[in-house]
């Protein structure tokens, strides 16, 4: 498949959740296409509105605020490491998605996600999955990370621009950049065609791809969509806790996906969609 030749990018919009609980009635048409991708094999791009998903993370939303927590279980209710507290810590707060989807039978299903891992964990019962099968994840990831662990130490230790030390960084890079390679590997895109592609049969393998592509929201949860043989209709996404470091993320404000991360992949993420929802509707 060819690369991504262009990407189209919109102008990142926010919006108070607090000030919209107060007034259930506003529905801005800017969050029309706050989801949405250049699609190469169908030259257009593809996009998915708000719609119902709004209100369900405002749900969402009041419910991590007053349990404390993301545990939608009771037998999880008072796992410490779901606990949202570390959200509002140094580690700072996290994007939230809700997709709003029907099942071959016209009944409603809702989903949730997460961005990236969740105080250490890929998983969370009641929240959608990474792109990727974790326990493969592990088995590869984790003795390398041991690995550069121990270079950094020795790093540490090492004299200043001593030639160790610089070895050291050097073998350090060497063994990150072929984690990396070997993880982005994993990653397998589902969209509403049945097809499956990798981020190379996407991006092609000269591409640098950012650190945590396809690990946001917008792509867990239309991944897990499309192998779920669900149809999305709207989804949502919000920022909870602490505000990050560069202040583009504030806590209670929904966001769309972002261009970096997320939208290279929504293109593909979303074909198909389209013709399902026309059914739906019509």
């Amino acid at each position: 498949m060819k690369s991504y030749i262009k990407t189209m990018y919109s102008r990142a919009y926010s919006d108070s959740i607090r000030e919209t609980m107060k007034n259930r009635t506003t529905r801005p048409d800017a969050y029309d296409h706050n989801c949405f991708g250049y699609c190469t094999r169908c030259q257009t791009n593809h996009s998915l509105g708000l719609g119902n998903a709004r209100n369900k993370a405002l749900e969402l939303f009041r419910e991590l605020e007053q349990n404390k927590t993301i545990a939608r279980s009771d037998n999880t209710l008072h796992e410490p490491l779901l606990s949202t507290d570390k959200l509002f810590s140094e580690a700072r707060g996290k994007m939230f998605g809700v997709l709003e989807c029907v099942t071959p039978d016209n009944c409603t299903r809702w989903l949730y996600s997460f961005s990236g891992q969740y105080n250490g964990s890929w998983l969370a019962d009641g929240w959608v999955p990474p792109l990727f099968d974790v326990d493969v994840f592990r088995r590869i990831n984790d003795p390398v990370e041991r690995q550069i662990k121990t270079i950094s130490r020795e790093i540490g230790q090492a004299p200043t621009m001593s030639s160790s030390r610089l070895n050291f960084h050097k073998n350090r890079k060497k063994l990150s950049q072929k984690l990396m390679q070997e993880i982005h590997a994993l990653y397998k895109l589902h969209n509403f065609r049945d097809e499956t592609i990798t981020f190379t049969d996407l991006l092609g393998s000269t591409m640098s791809k950012p650190t945590g592509l396809g690990d946001c929201c917008a792509p867990k949860l239309l991944n897990y969509a499309a192998l779920s043989g669900l149809t999305p209709l709207s989804l949502a996404e919000f920022y909870f806790g602490r505000n990050n470091r560069s202040q583009s993320r504030n806590h209670g404000q929904f966001y769309p996906a972002c261009s970096e991360k997320c939208r290279p992949l929504l293109g593909f993420l979303l074909c198909g969609a389209d013709k399902k929802i026309k059914r739906h509707v019509c």
